[in-house]
């Protein structure tokens, strides 16, 4: 991706946005996140540290850190999720997973790090900011889960999407994305390729809902832009307001809402003896 006008920064999980030593953006990092503030718009990029990128639980704890430092930073009023990865997400990190139930059999390490995960989607809901997904390359799992819970997703038109997790033997249980789906996109659809575990490609994920717009890679800033520069010159309290209708809205339609289950869900699938 592109760097914004203003100079790239990068921030360790624990610093404010406006904390930050510049970087180039495009640098690897040995830190989860990457931090670039444009005004109004704060730009948080996921740097993964190995060929894969993976939500783990140092990248939960940063995009927690980061989301609830908003609430003491009116001045920015967009957040822009991407990748600096060959991919937007792989999904959670199941070796993480595996070496948390090795380390603690009765699972509670395990619920730990799947209880960030509800946190974190939370947090996106709750966020003051208009927050915006942008996604490339491959979009797996909790990959996906995530960019559900941001308020507007743009991707790149070679981007592939897949729920894997009933193939993996798992039910779809992580940061409680199955009701913000449905929502989002129709039950009988998520059922469908939940079930299935089909791969499906950015136009179908456009009329789903999951993608509010498609373009070329090499044009998907430009996307981003024709979004992000409007939303900075509107009011910051109608934006903030009328975010919260909304999530309020979303929320009522999910009156069967299991998302704090889900981190017990999951531990008692994964601890389940392999047959």
């Amino acid at each position: 991706m592109n760097p914004p006008s203003s100079p790239a920064t990068a921030a360790a999980p624990h610093r404010k946005a406006q904390e930050t030593a510049t970087v180039p953006a495009s640098a690897p990092t040995d830190r989860p996140l990457s931090l670039t503030r444009a005004g109004a718009v704060l730009h948080v990029r996921l740097t993964p540290a190995g060929p894969d990128s993976v939500l783990n639980s140092a990248v939960l704890d940063a995009l927690t850190t980061v989301l609830d430092d908003l609430h003491d930073q009116p001045d920015i009023r967009i957040l822009v999720l991407s990748s600096l990865g060959d991919d937007f997400c792989l999904g959670a990190d199941r070796q993480e997973f595996q070496n948390a139930l090795h380390g603690d059999p009765t699972g509670a390490a395990l619920r730990r790090i799947a209880g960030k995960a509800e946190r974190v989607c939370r947090a996106l809901e709750d966020s003051p900011a208009v927050t915006i997904a942008r996604l490339h390359g491959r979009v797996i799992g909790a990959g996906l889960a995530l960019a559900a819970y941001c308020d507007l997703r743009a991707g790149a038109d070679d981007t592939r999407f897949r729920m894997p997790e009933v193939g993996i033997g798992l039910a779809p249980a992580w940061g409680g994305a199955m009701g913000r789906l449905i929502t989002e996109a129709g039950a009988s659809r998520i059922r469908e390729l939940m079930l299935t575990c089909d791969d499906f490609d950015a136009s179908t994920a456009h009329q789903l809902g999951l993608l509010h717009k498609v373009a070329p890679l090499d044009a998907l800033d430009d996307t981003i832009t024709a979004w992000t520069r409007p939303l900075s010159r509107r009011s910051p309290g109608a934006l903030h307001l009328t975010k919260r209708m909304l999530t309020g809205f979303a929320r009522a339609a999910r009156t069967s809402d299991t998302a704090l289950l889900d981190a017990h869900l999951l531990a008692a699938q994964l601890a389940q003896p392999s047959r």
